[in-house]
C-alpha cells in the first residue's frame, strides 16, 4: 500500500501532477481495467500537460498584458465589426509569428484593438512563444529612464525589445515622438525586420504616422519597416467598452 509519505515523494521531486494521477488511480475503480502501460502512459501525460500549463503561465506573466485573460475565443463577432473568425483562428496558429512577419491592428478609440492584440499574444504564450506586451509611450519612457541613468541598462532594455520573439506595441502614435526616441524605434525594428514577430496597434493610418515622428527620412525609414508587407487588420462598428458597458446593464 502506499503511503502519503509515498506521495509526497511525487511532490519532493517535483512531479506532483504524476501523483495526483497515480493517487486518482488507486482511489478510483474506474481505472481497475486499465494495463500497467496505460495508467504509465496517463502518468506521464499529466506531468507533461501541467509542466506546459506552468509554461504558459510563466509566459503570461513575463507578457505583461494588461488584460491577460483576454483570448479570441471571446472575441465578439458583430456583423459590423468587420471580423473574419476563420481568419482570426489562423493567426492564432501563430505561423505568421513564427514566419518573422508585421501585424498591424488600426481601429478608432474603443473599437477593441487592444484587446484584440493582447488576445493574439495570449495565443503566442499557448504556443510557448515568448511575448512582450507594452505601449510606444511606455517603450520611449523606458529607455529615456536608462539612458539617463547612464548604468548600462539601455543596451538590455534595447535587445529584449529586439529580441522577444513577438512584440506587441500598442497605442502607437497616439502622440508625437522626439528625435531621439524615433531613433530608438528604428533601431528596435531594424533588428527585428525579418527575425521576430511584432504586432502594431493604432488609432492611425500608417500614413498618418508621419506626422508624429520628427524627420522625414526617420519616418520613411520607420513606415517601410512596419507596413511594408504587413499583416493588416482594419477593425471598425461600434465602440465596444460602451458596448460591453451596455450588456452588462442589461443583463
Amino acid at each position: 500500500m502506499l503511503s502519503e509519505e509515498d506521495f509526497d515523494l511525487f511532490r519532493q521531486f517535483r512531479v506532483k501532477a504524476m501523483g495526483d494521477m497515480l493517487r486518482s488511480m488507486v482511489d478510483g475503480p474506474a481505472f481497475d481495467g486499465l494495463t500497467f502501460e496505460e495508467k504509465v502512459k496517463m502518468m506521464l501525460d499529466a506531468e507533461l500537460s501541467a509542466r506546459r500549463d506552468r509554461k504558459v503561465s510563466k509566459l503570461v506573466r513575463q507578457a505583461r498584458f494588461k488584460q491577460s485573460g483576454a483570448c479570441i475565443e471571446d472575441v465578439i463577432y458583430l456583423p459590423e465589426r468587420t471580423l473574419n473568425k476563420d481568419r482570426l483562428a489562423r493567426y492564432a496558429q501563430c505561423d505568421w509569428v513564427q514566419g518573422c512577419e508585421v501585424m498591424v491592428i488600426i481601429s478608432k478609440t474603443g473599437g477593441g484593438k487592444s484587446y484584440l492584440c493582447q488576445a493574439l499574444g495570449n495565443a503566442a504564450c499557448r504556443r510557448l512563444i515568448a511575448t512582450r506586451y507594452t505601449r510606444l509611450a511606455d517603450i520611449c519612457d523606458d529607455l529615456n529612464r536608462a539612458r539617463a541613468a547612464q548604468d548600462g541598462s539601455y543596451f538590455e532594455k534595447m535587445d529584449a525589445y529586439k529580441e522577444v520573439e513577438l512584440l506587441i506595441i500598442d497605442d502607437f502614435m497616439t502622440t508625437p515622438i522626439a528625435t531621439q526616441n524615433a531613433v530608438d524605434l528604428f533601431e528596435i525594428m531594424e533588428a527585428r525586420e525579418g527575425r521576430r514577430g511584432t504586432i502594431i496597434a493604432s488609432q492611425l493610418e500608417p500614413n498618418e504616422w508621419y506626422l508624429r515622428i520628427e524627420g522625414e527620412l526617420m519616418a520613411d525609414s520607420i513606415l517601410n519597416r512596419i507596413a511594408t508587407g504587413a499583416r493588416c487588420i482594419d477593425l471598425e462598428g461600434p465602440n465596444m467598452r460602451q458596448y460591453l458597458a451596455k450588456t452588462d446593464k442589461e443583463s
